[in-house]
């Protein structure tokens, strides 16, 4: 029986690409949003979901960290994609026709030295095989996009300029969701794994601080911390964060006791192990 994975953009968009590489057994599925993706996989459309959450250069993916403590998916899996853009062109352009660059937001921000360079007005689109479509729609010189090579050939496109990211470690971190969790098994093989949950502190002063401080007692790493309201309150905060070790680890044991207990609500989205490319991070 044939497994499917769930992305958000259309065919040719480095989510497809990112799919293909890291679940090449599974067929990818695109969907036109965020939240197509993971009603994919919670309706049973889609085994898993390819979700793009943050990027080297540009920050957190908007909406993800929003959806996900919501969905009742679970995080499998993540992996890191080296993130290259091509400035591809109408048929016939040339660089210099160049007055308009399209792209999705993320891309858009990872080029902002190319779009100054050319002095030409970033437009926004859903995603970058969308704009390498609408690039082949409009046959017009002075719009070009930025947009992946899979797209770029699909659509018989030329590619202005390679390679115009910002900066070449750019990369984008992936997690893989489904709709059970599948956590880790804690194997002392000298492997790294990631315990990624959501929290909400008690309303008592210091609570973050002192959640926070069993962390810190315990040498327990937090490679990510990101805080955003719930229901429409500036009063209710809720966190997701990523830690390095698994709650077999006796200091991570440590660690999650204290927060529990300044916490109002705690949970664990996955149990995975670490990307290779966390160890080329310096």
């Amino acid at each position: 029986m044939s497994k499917y994975i769930a992305f958000q953009g259309e065919l040719g968009a480095n989510s497809h690409m990112a799919a293909l590489n890291a679940r090449p057994e599974y067929i990818p599925m695109p969907c036109q949003t965020f939240e197509d993706a993971f009603s994919a996989v919670i309706d049973g459309k889609a085994d898993l979901a390819m979700i793009a959450i943050e990027n080297t250069l540009a920050g957190r993916v908007a909406d993800v960290h929003h959806l996900l403590p919501q969905s009742g998916l679970f995080i499998i899996d993540e992996y890191f994609a080296p993130i290259h853009h091509q400035l591809v062109g109408a048929k016939g352009a040339k660089i210099g026709d160049v007055k308009h660059i399209r792209s999705h937001p993320m891309a858009l921000g990872q080029c902002r030295k190319i779009i100054a360079e050319l002095k030409a007005t970033p437009i926004v689109t859903a995603d970058t095989a969308g704009a390498v479509r609408e690039i082949a729609q409009l046959d017009d010189k002075s719009h070009a996009c930025l947009g992946t090579a899979l797209a770029a050939r699909d659509y018989d496109l030329p590619i202005l300029r390679a390679d115009v990211e910002d900066a070449k470690h750019n990369a984008t971190r992936f997690v893989i969701l489904a709709a059970n969790a599948d956590d880790a098994a804690f194997v002392d093989d000298g492997r790294k794994y990631i315990t990624s949950l959501v929290f909400r502190v008690r309303n008592i002063p210091a609570a973050l601080y002192k959640a926070m401080g069993g962390f810190a007692t315990n040498g327990v790493n937090m490679t990510k911390l990101e805080s955003y309201q719930i229901g429409g309150s500036f009063n209710a905060t809720q966190f997701y964060a990523d830690i390095e070790g698994h709650p077999d680890q006796r200091n991570v044991q440590l660690a999650l006791q204290e927060l529990r207990f300044f916490a109002a609500d705690l949970t664990v989205l996955g149990i995975y192990h670490a990307h290779e490319f966390r160890s080329r991070v310096v």
